[in-house]
């Protein structure tokens, strides 16, 4: 009788030490595959999301999640007014929920996305990450840069409503709203 009692007592520590070791196990897995999983990642399966977005230079976005690619997601803002941010701003975000295997961002960059807003011809506020702002029309995009036409966001890009004409680096822009 003793041994029995003794027997089933062994089996009990090796079943509770199978458990443990089972569930040290699944959690250094999941770990492992949280670590794997990008920003970019959490945003492509956080489409449709209302995110409040805190970015460098003091600046708080709110809005629905649109689109995401490569360094940007895109927030429709109320009114319909719609803000490309860049990720290298991003301080923090709020509201995107655990992630999702099944969906992928956009491949390209912000620099396809300013090319985007480029053949539009639209006028855009430029939002730096130190908080400052630039109006005008984008003329031309390259590899890490854009050039902007300063004007009035209620004037068309015209000689006349010009107040210069800067270079903006991608690594300076936080957001960049249309009117």
């Amino acid at each position: 009788m003793r041994w029995d009692r003794l027997f089933d007592d062994l089996e009990a520590q090796l079943a509770a030490q199978t458990r443990l070791e089972l569930d040290a196990e699944v959690a250094e897995r999941t770990r492992t595959e949280r670590s794997k999983v990008t920003l970019g990642a959490r945003l492509a399966g956080a489409l449709g999301s209302s995110l409040v977005v805190r970015l460098r230079g003091g600046t708080v976005a709110r809005g629905q999640l649109a689109d995401s690619g490569d360094g940007w997601l895109l927030l429709t803002e109320g009114g319909g007014r719609q803000l490309l941010v860049a990720t290298t701003a991003v301080l923090g975000v709020s509201g995107l929920g655990r992630p999702r295997d099944d969906t992928r961002a956009r491949r390209f960059g912000i620099g396809s996305a300013l090319r985007g807003i480029s053949r539009d011809r639209r006028a855009v506020v430029v939002l730096d990450v130190d908080g400052g702002t630039v109006h005008g029309t984008i003329d031309a995009v390259g590899a890490d840069a854009f050039d902007i036409a300063e004007h009035p966001l209620d004037s068309p890009r015209r000689a006349e409503h010009l107040r210069g004409e800067r270079v903006i680096p991608f690594a300076a822009v936080a957001a960049i709203s249309s009117s």
